[in-house]
């Protein structure tokens, strides 16, 4: 046994207050949700938090002549968004669990999940408080604290990747296929009823009033996404090239079967309307944008400018986040994104600087997502496309460069990985010891207390 884990298995000798204000190596800020010895992971995620940054401040920035770019690319590069950041944030459970299970028990695993997602959770409620009262009406505080996005799925995938992982691989499969083909009639079911308070209820916390990622059918990746964390992970253990090889490959098939199959049965068009109504070969079907904000990005891509008069009359159904074919498609294209960078970064062995790079903003990539929001208004709507490249390669230059300095130079304390990393260690030790340290901590501010109360009456 390792001396890492030893020092997870005797936890709970040591004091909580000594525990924490250990330094906390850099290299387990950059790993805590790491696969360690696959590097594409990493690479794959920083491609992700790459685009979402990307896609946040071409919204924001470009000017209304070139908004339209905007619109177009957000709409075939979503796949590189939310759904493979969420993809990956599921496998590093998988990590999690499997890397740990021979070493601490599985309160202790238990624990270290479920405290990092209340973490990410609180995050989410923050980051909602902000956004929906600044953007949605009708849902003011404190029903502004529930809202679908990212970071919010992210901390309860973690919950839900960690009860999926103790089923069978064929249960997963067919539990995850049923959400993604019911999720459509459901929440049209549940639009429709909205005048009943007890749908409204279900709608509002299965849908929310921002529904970015909402449960369903977003928690079908949980139960998909693990069976293939589980193939990678065991590719991860052998270590032998065949194995890799044969992973490569598996990722590969089923990713190029899921992206057609997504793609055939999303194959209609729809635009933005008041309600639903089903698209056929024939027809343009309509969709509320309340419930799939993404139909928005239609009329974004329509805007008529100098450089672009180009009308599109609607969106296929398998670009529409949140529909079923949409899951289907962008399972699909994440395993073919894994697939392609797994080949060229584990089994080539390729490295230079852009793999580096990514990688390292793989690892950071939960603070790049939050620091991203600091300076987004600063050119709004302001900038043409060439200016923006300029912009924005300097800004993503800028929180890398903020990011290493953090870490390097000061240990990555206060950063959200950083508090990841030590929620984490609370959550190893158990709950038991940790209220008994409280306790003596507690008595201990006491007794000071007391002792300084008694010295200035003696003065």
């Amino acid at each position: 046994m390792s001396s890492e884990e030893n020092d997870e298995v005797n936890l709970d000798s040591i004091p909580l207050f000594d525990y924490l204000k250990k330094t906390i190596p850099v290299e387990e800020l950059r790993d805590f949700s790491s696969s360690r010895r696959i590097g594409s992971i990493d690479f794959v995620k920083g491609l992700a938090i790459i685009f979402i940054m990307l896609a946040h401040t071409a919204g924001a920035w470009l000017s209304n002549s070139w908004l339209f770019l905007y619109g177009v690319l957000f709409t075939f590069l979503d796949i590189l968004g939310p759904s493979l950041f969420v993809f990956l944030s599921a496998l590093s459970v998988v990590f999690s669990i499997r890397r740990r299970k021979q070493s601490i028990s599985e309160k202790a695993i238990r624990n270290r999940i479920f405290s990092r997602a209340l973490l990410i959770i609180v995050i989410a409620i923050i980051f909602n408080i902000i956004s929906i009262e600044a953007t949605v009406e009708g849902y003011p505080f404190p029903l502004s604290i529930w809202g679908w996005n990212i970071l919010m799925f992210i901390g309860l995938s973690q919950i839900f990747s960690y009860y999926a992982l103790k089923l069978s691989k064929v249960t997963r499969v067919i539990i995850g296929l049923v959400i993604i083909f019911t999720s459509d009639a459901i929440r049209e079911f549940l639009y429709n009823g909205k005048g009943n308070i007890f749908i409204w209820i279900l709608h509002f916390i299965i849908v929310s009033p921002s529904p970015m990622t909402p449960l369903l059918p977003w928690i079908s990746i949980c139960f998909i996404s693990s069976i293939f964390g589980e193939y990678l992970y065991e590719a991860m253990m052998s270590g032998t090239k065949k194995d890799y090889k044969k992973l490569f490959r598996t990722f590969l098939y089923w990713g190029i079967i899921l992206v057609l199959v997504g793609m055939f049965l999303g194959r209609n068009s729809y635009k933005e309307g008041s309600s639903f109504i089903a698209a056929t070969d024939f027809t343009i079907g309509t969709l509320p944008a309340s419930e799939y904000p993404h139909i928005t990005l239609l009329d974004v891509t329509n805007w008529p400018t100098w450089v672009h008069n180009i009308t599109y009359p609607g969106m296929w159904e398998f670009l529409i986040r949140g529909r079923a074919p949409n899951m289907i498609y962008n399972l699909g294209a994440a395993l073919l994104i894994i697939a392609i960078c797994f080949y060229i970064v584990d089994i080539k062995r390729k490295m230079n600087i852009f793999i580096s790079m990514m990688n390292y903003y793989g690892k950071v990539s939960l603070s790049l997502f939050l620091l991203h929001f600091v300076f987004i208004t600063v050119f709004l709507r302001s900038i043409d496309l060439a200016l923006y490249v300029f912009v924005v390669f300097g800004y993503l230059g800028f929180w890398g460069f903020i990011m290493y300095i953090w870490n390097e130079f000061y240990n990555g304390v206060g950063s959200p990985e950083w508090f990841m990393v030590q929620i984490g260690r609370i959550g190893q030790k158990t709950g038991t010891t940790v209220k008994k340290e409280l306790i003596v901590i507690e008595d201990e501010i006491k007794e000071t207390v007391h002792k300084m109360k008694k010295e200035r009456e003696e003065d």
